[in-house]
């Protein structure tokens, strides 16, 4: 890992992924061309896959139409030095909503499956849970101790996060299934709702999977410990832009058979309930076998 690095300029990173390439249809489908942004070990970053999903279905409704759902399986590992091919199935258009199938293969082979719903704005009831009363991110370091090597990574991130408990990568302070960690993309980004749901879902993937390392004491800096994304769920509730700091607070209600739940909540600074988060992780150390 010391000797990986990411491009210079991580928002030219973010937004060079999520400008997918059009290739024409085949059949019934809309097929586009994305490519990865590097990450350590050669695995593509479940979130930027999801983002590129989100994107290529985004590309086949009516701007009006912004998405509020979307259920997904990462299916194999992705391979950040080969394109990614989208398909995306007009499966309905109906008088409020729309919803899209997107596969995204590599070499032809499948690495993640899902549907997305999209939604015209309506008027209707509206309530939700209150936001945690935690400390700004302001009164919030950037890091509460020395996590070497990964700080340089960090640093470069597109995403910048505060953790108010503190992070997990060298060692578990507070050994408790849930936690909150303020994100945000680091650079200004265009005003477009569209833009701003497809890179919440980048950022949706990121510490999700945490509660659950969490809760049973293991850092990231585990040896031999071995964690991958299962499959994700995101909700859109409400507009909030990426590039302001938000609250993403998530929990792992259980862990059981080398697998851990994790829900969360993602709060615009202001307190407003912008989307909810699900995912199935798997997680196993040389303990377990």
């Amino acid at each position: 890992m010391s000797d990986f690095e990411y491009p210079s300029d991580p928002i030219d990173m973010l937004m060079g992924v999520l400008d997918l390439e059009h290739t024409g249809a085949r059949t019934h489908e809309d097929i586009f061309i994305g490519r990865s942004h590097p990450m350590p070990g050669g695995r593509i970053f479940g979130g930027q896959v999801v983002a590129q999903c989100v994107t290529a279905a985004m590309k086949t409704v009516d701007e009006e139409r912004l998405p509020h759902s979307l259920h997904g399986y990462f299916l194999r590992p992705g391979d950040v030095t080969k394109p990614t091919t989208f398909a995306v199935e007009r499966i309905h258009d109906g008088r409020s909503f729309s919803r899209r199938r997107i596969q995204a293969y590599q070499e032809g082979v499948p690495i993640f499956s899902g549907i997305t719903s999209f939604q015209d704005v309506d008027p209707g009831m509206t309530h939700q849970m209150p936001m945690p009363d935690v400390p700004g991110p302001e009164d919030v370091p950037s890091y509460k101790r020395d996590v070497g090597g990964a700080a340089k990574l960090l640093r470069a991130n597109p995403i910048e996060a505060r953790y108010v408990d503190g992070d997990i990568f060298a060692s578990v302070d507070t050994q408790q299934p849930h936690q909150a960690v303020w994100v945000r993309i680091r650079d200004v980004l265009d005003d477009d709702p569209a833009l701003h749901r497809a890179v919440l879902a980048y950022v949706s993937d990121f510490t999700i999977q945490e509660p659950t390392l969490r809760a049973n004491g293991y850092p990231w800096r585990t040896k031999d410990l071995r964690s991958a994304s299962l499959d994700h769920a995101i909700w859109w509730h409400r507009y909030a832009r990426v590039d302001e700091w938000l609250l993403y607070v998530t929990e792992s209600p259980t862990s059981q058979g080398g697998r851990g739940m994790n829900v969360g909540r993602i709060y615009s600074r202001s307190g407003d309930l912008v989307a909810s988060v699900a995912q199935e992780t798997m997680a196993r150390t040389p303990t377990f076998t």
